[in-house]
């Protein structure tokens, strides 16, 4: 820990010999650490209830005491004014069951007089760390809890202030039928915010329907928008339903809307302009009632300036825009969606894990390239080949740029587990086209439309 980071950090060093306090107030300032002194139970009860980040206790204040009563009645306190503080213990006399009984009243780490410099402040930093990391994983813990919404999805998780801007124009705009396009790097949670609109919107209670315009093929587009009549064409041994109509009273979500083709968005304007259309080899045009939400990842702008995209269905789709900020820009936002994510793998794979210091602080210098997207599978993968109950680092293989290296540890990976993470793996690469995904993995599209039911994948 360096003395930046230190310097806020307060520690409590309680003994009666002056010698013993300036020393020590000697080695832990020069780590950087601001150091209070009582020279006895009654001034460190004082300091104890001012708040610090540690407790350094001698277990004898009296000359003629050797039996650590003292020290063991301060540790009580001490626990009572603050249960999770961390409390290392002192004594010269090196007593195992004095140890023993410390560590029983509720200290966290023991130490012997005179004591090794290298030693002492490693478990001062180790202790704290650990204390910073339970109380952390504990609020996110919470914050992801309140968080969940009644039909037992997910809110959007974040307290940065990044975020609050984000959900505070939601919110102003939620109660509209404005036409709102979601920009933001891939992985973001463009489809998530989508989502957020429409259950805070008047349309709550009608349909919401997703559709991944990079992932239709160009052949398929009208009928999978406007659908069809049986016979009008070799294949339509069935009437379809277009996402349209499917999506009538409540909100439709076109994802990936700067990859639609020139061609189809004349189409998709018209519609949007009239909310009318008709179904491939219908004869009867049909209204429909939708509220539009779209999202990119694409600089549409630039776009619509090269003349890739038209500037009317630009301005159609974009009376507000809203941006998602990368994840790498939302602070503390990491650990909370770490932790929601760790709750939700570990329910579905039957584990009871949690993060120590080091992979929390791993999480948080990471710098997220794939963003909320990258983190959930980072956290997937952790859960699977985590062999004992904290995850760690390597666990996490942030460093490595294989998305299927984690299938390389120790841990023997189930084989339907291994499938289901290559198969998010694939559609994390090819950014959602389960198209590309399925010829990546050398499997058929309907194969892969097959195995993203069976493992709950959008």
């Amino acid at each position: 820990m360096t003395s930046m980071a230190a310097a806020d950090t307060r520690i409590l060093v309680a003994d009666d010999q002056d010698d013993v306090r300036h020393a020590l107030k000697l080695a832990l300032g020069r780590a950087g650490y601001a150091v209070e002194l009582a020279a006895d139970p009654a001034s460190a009860e004082k300091i104890l209830a001012s708040g610090i980040s540690l407790a350094l206790l001698d277990m004898n204040y009296s000359r003629d005491t050797t039996s650590g009563r003292e020290g063991l009645a301060l540790i009580e306190k001490a626990r009572k004014l603050d249960p999770d503080l961390p409390l290392v213990v002192m004594t010269a006399w090196g007593s195992v069951e004095l140890a023993v009984a410390a560590l029983k009243a509720g200290a966290a780490d023991f130490i012997e007089k005179p004591w090794d410099n290298n030693r002492l402040l490693n478990i001062v930093r180790t202790q704290i760390e650990n204390a910073s990391a339970r109380k952390d994983g504990k609020r996110y813990r919470d914050i992801a809890r309140l968080q969940r919404s009644d039909q037992g999805r997910t809110e959007l998780i974040g307290e940065s202030e990044a975020m609050a801007r984000v959900l505070d124009t939601c919110r102003r705009v939620a109660g509209s039928d404005a036409s709102i396009l979601i920009t933001g790097e891939n992985g973001v949670g463009k489809g998530l915010l989508a989502d957020f609109l429409h259950r805070q919107s008047d349309r709550a209670d009608g349909p919401f329907v997703s559709v991944n315009l990079g992932a239709i093929p160009e052949a398929l587009f009208e009928s999978e928008m406007f659908g069809h009549v049986r016979g009008a064409f070799t294949d339509a041994r069935e009437s379809r339903t277009g996402r349209f109509s499917l999506a009538d009273g409540g909100t439709l979500f076109l994802d990936e809307v700067g990859n639609l083709p020139e061609a189809h968005q004349a189409k998709l304007l018209r519609v949007l302009e009239s909310g009318q259309f008709e179904a491939i080899g219908g004869t009867r045009t049909q209204t429909v009632d939708v509220r539009i939400v779209t999202a990119t990842n694409a600089k549409l702008l630039e776009k619509v300036a090269e003349g890739s995209f038209r500037r009317d269905l630009f301005y159609r789709i974009n009376t507000i825009e809203i941006e998602i900020p990368p994840l790498r820009e939302r602070g503390n936002d990491v650990l909370l969606l770490a932790e929601h994510f760790l709750n939700r793998f570990s329910q579905r794979h039957g584990r009871q894990l949690t993060f120590s210091a080091s992979s929390l602080k791993a999480l948080q210098t990471h710098s997220w390239p794939g963003n909320v997207r990258e983190l959930s599978h980072a956290i997937e993968r952790a859960v699977l080949l985590c062999s004992d109950q904290r995850i760690e680092p390597d666990h996490l293989r942030l460093s490595s740029s294989d998305p299927v290296a984690g299938l390389n540890g120790n841990r023997i990976v189930p084989l339907e587990e291994a499938e289901a993470l290559l198969i998010r793996n694939a559609l994390d690469r090819f950014e959602g086209n389960a198209e590309k995904a399925a010829g990546a993995l050398g499997i058929s599209r309907s194969a892969m439309y097959r195995r993203m039911e069976k493992f709950g994948i959008r």
